[in-house]
C-alpha cells in the first residue's frame, strides 16, 4: 500500500502550431473533437451544461459538467467520478498555442490514485498528440481507438 503526502495532480502540455481560436474550438466543438478523442457527444461544451461523451469502440461513455469557460483561454469540467480537468490555452507566436491540461481530484487508496493519475497522464498526452497531428497536418492518428485494440467491442 502506498501512503501519499499529497494527492496526485496530472499535467499534460503541448505546443500546437495553430491559432488559439482554432485550438480552443477543437475542444468545445464535438464535430472536431471526435476526430482525435471520443467518437460521440451529446453537444457542444457550454458553461453549466451536462454533456455525455462516448467512446463507441470500447462501449463506454461518461458524463461531465462544464464548470467554467473563458473563450480562447480556459475550459474547466468535472467528470461524474469527481475528478476535475482544466485546459489553459496560451497564445504564443503567430499561429501557435500552448495547451496545458491539468487533471486532479483522484480518489481511493494511494495505489488507486496513482494508477488513475498514470492512466490520465497517458490519456491526455495521447489526446494532445492526436490534436496536434489533426490540426497541424490534417491526419487522424486514431490513437485512442488503437491504444487497446483487444478492448474494442466492434
Amino acid at each position: 500500500m502506498i501512503t501519499l503526502n499529497e494527492q496526485p495532480i496530472v499535467k499534460a502540455e503541448m505546443l500546437i502550431r495553430r491559432p488559439v481560436e482554432e485550438v480552443y474550438e477543437a475542444f468545445i466543438n464535438p464535430e472536431i473533437t471526435t476526430k482525435f478523442w471520443f467518437t460521440k457527444s451529446s453537444g457542444r461544451l457550454e458553461e453549466g451544461k451536462t454533456i455525455r461523451w462516448d467512446w463507441e469502440m470500447y462501449g463506454v461513455g461518461d458524463e461531465l459538467v462544464v464548470k467554467e469557460i473563458v473563450q480562447n483561454k480556459l475550459l474547466r469540467i468535472e467528470w461524474t467520478d469527481g475528478t476535475q480537468v482544466e485546459w489553459i490555452f496560451i497564445p504564443r507566436a503567430d499561429n501557435e498555442t500552448f495547451v496545458s491540461i491539468t487533471n486532479s481530484g483522484f480518489s481511493g487508496s494511494g495505489d488507486e490514485m496513482v494508477n488513475q493519475a498514470i492512466d490520465s497522464m497517458g490519456g491526455y498526452t495521447m489526446v494532445l498528440s492526436g490534436l496536434k497531428a489533426y490540426l497541424e497536418h490534417n491526419i487522424q492518428l486514431n490513437l485512442v481507438a488503437d491504444k487497446a485494440p483487444d478492448a474494442n467491442v466492434n
